[in-house]
């Protein structure tokens, strides 16, 4: 990968996310890579569900934002586009800060498979994750 391009491209998303879900969750990235991204987010009352810990959907989001930007600093030149998203559960979480990291599993001509994990500050696992990213061009295919 183009670390320089791949920047550039980063900080464009970065402006731009800001008035997307992304900033509307209030994620935070917190390091980018060559073959790493981390984000994290500092829960609040209004990201848990009903019994008062982090809903699942908010693990989801966490989660496949971090293999996301991975997926696009890896191929900085096209569009990405998650094709697949697999969670596994492993323990709550409350209010304070979580930390998704995802990495590059595998990349391929057309497809990009990345893994993260969402854990407490303290380093307890709370999600694993794998994703798989199609490739597309800048014309939809």
């Amino acid at each position: 990968m183009d670390i320089a391009r791949g920047q550039e491209r980063f900080e464009r998303m970065s402006e731009q996310a800001l008035r997307t879900f992304w900033g509307y969750v209030g994620c935070e990235i917190e390091r980018i890579g060559e073959r790493e991204v981390v984000v994290s987010l500092d829960v609040k009352e209004h990201h848990l569900n009903l019994i008062g810990i982090l809903h699942g959907g908010v693990h989801a989001t966490l989660l496949d934002s971090a293999m996301g930007l991975v997926a696009m600093l890896a191929r900085p030149d096209v569009d990405v586009v998650t094709s697949n998203l697999n969670l596994h559960f492993t323990a709550p979480a409350g209010l304070g800060p979580v930390i998704a990291a995802a990495e590059i599993a595998h990349l391929s001509g057309r497809m990009i498979t990345t893994q993260g994990r969402l854990t407490r500050a303290d380093g307890s696992l709370c999600a694993l994750a794998t994703a798989s990213f199609r490739v597309i061009d800048r014309k939809g295919t």
